[in-house]
């Protein structure tokens, strides 16, 4: 394990920067942590951290200077990967008939800074659905293939988090080049680094780094020990699978429905959701038609629409289909869970709908039923 200080973090930014990456990171914008093009420290959220529960999410100054002294905010990283708006094609009228033109793949070099163990997981979960299989997506493979992912272990916990019931963090094991981990001392700020390939060898190389000693490997294995202590959820998943398809036409999902907006808040903030649809264009003239790809959601009424209506035309069959093909039938398509852990479905939730307390809703009912209470 190696070590940087404060200033190798500075470093590494530069170095990024001047080797061609665009670095993305958090930084702070309209009352939340968001990621976007960073080129220092300055742009970190220095001092802040969140306070998350069911339909909450606040700002407010931490006690040090921690850089990333926070948990997850309203976006993924999936964003740079699966745009929420990509381009497929222009179409045009000439003299020789009707010229189709697939558009050209934006995949610029990009080194991913502050990548959570949960996050981590979820672009796991992405890469199979969009880059394993005869019909990947080329787009997301070119794109997926740029990025240089530096991970940061989570030293707390937020209100939402449940990544240790899913098995996803909140120390990151795989899935990155480099992982720091953040330790702020009484008179030291400094951050232990795991490498795990040769590009993120050769990033680390470029900046001033020494072998972490045995004191700071311990101080930066408390941190994550600390937040795996206090997770704010839990959700038990034996047997989840079966509970939620043997419990299709259970009344929660009626209580649920009635506070169900129906906003898709929940998928649009989700790391791993996945959904899309097409949109047509064309100019007036009728000499030039587009089309575009933009997130969609099963929480919207038209996205199961097909001729003769929608199949799922009821909040309670929207979320039924959300919460079971999340933590069951994504299984079956995937041979995994579909959640990661990150609570941030139950945090921007308007409602401050909770998947954890749904499943164990469900899961008392079905243990009463058993027992015949």
């Amino acid at each position: 394990m190696q070590l940087i200080e404060r200033d190798g973090l500075e470093a590494l930014i530069s170095t990024l920067t001047a080797q061609g990456y665009e670095v993305i990171g958090p930084t702070v914008r309209g009352g939340a942590i968001v990621y976007d093009t960073i080129t220092a420290i300055d742009d970190l959220p220095e001092g802040w951290t969140d306070e998350q529960d069911g339909g909450r999410y606040r700002l407010k100054r931490r006690d040090d200077l921690a850089l990333f002294g926070y948990v997850v905010g309203p976006q993924s990283w999936k964003q740079y990967l699966f745009p929420p708006r990509q381009q497929v094609f222009r179409a045009r009228r000439d003299g020789q008939g009707l010229q189709i033109e697939p558009a050209a793949v934006d995949a610029p070099k990009r080194a991913f800074l502050g990548v959570r163990s949960c996050e981590l997981h979820a672009m796991a979960i992405q890469d199979r659905v969009f880059g394993a299989g005869p019909f990947a997506d080329t787009g997301y493979v070119q794109r997926r293939a740029e990025v240089l992912t530096i991970a940061v272990n989570c030293a707390e916990a937020g209100g939402t988090c449940f990544c240790v019931s899913m098995d996803t963090g909140p120390r990151a094991t795989s899935g990155f080049d480099l992982a720091l981990t953040e330790v702020l001392a009484a008179d030291r700020h400094y951050f232990t680094v795991e490498v795990a390939s040769e590009a993120g060898r050769a990033a680390l190389d470029r900046v001033p780094h020494r072998d972490a000693d045995p004191a700071e490997q311990r101080a930066a294995a408390a941190a994550a020990e600390r937040a795996a202590q206090h997770m704010g959820r839990k959700l038990e998943t034996d047997g989840l699978r079966d509970l939620l398809m043997g419990n299709l036409e259970h009344q929660r999902w009626d209580e649920v429905a009635e506070r169900c907006l129906s906003c898709a808040n929940c998928t649009m903030v989700c790391p791993t959701c996945f959904c899309s649809t097409v949109s047509d264009t064309a100019d007036l003239t009728g000499q030039e038609a587009g089309r575009e790809r933009v997130w969609d959601s099963c929480f919207n009424q038209a996205f199961s629409y097909i001729a003769g209506g929608s199949v799922r035309s009821s909040p309670v069959s929207r979320y039924r289909q959300w919460m079971t093909h999340k933590l069951a039938t994504w299984h079956d398509q995937f041979d995994s869970s579909g959640c990661v852990g990150c609570g941030r479905c139950i945090t921007w939730c308007p409602v401050g709908i909770d998947i954890t307390e749904e499943a164990r809703a469900i899961r008392a009912a079905d243990q009463r039923r058993e027992t015949g209470q």
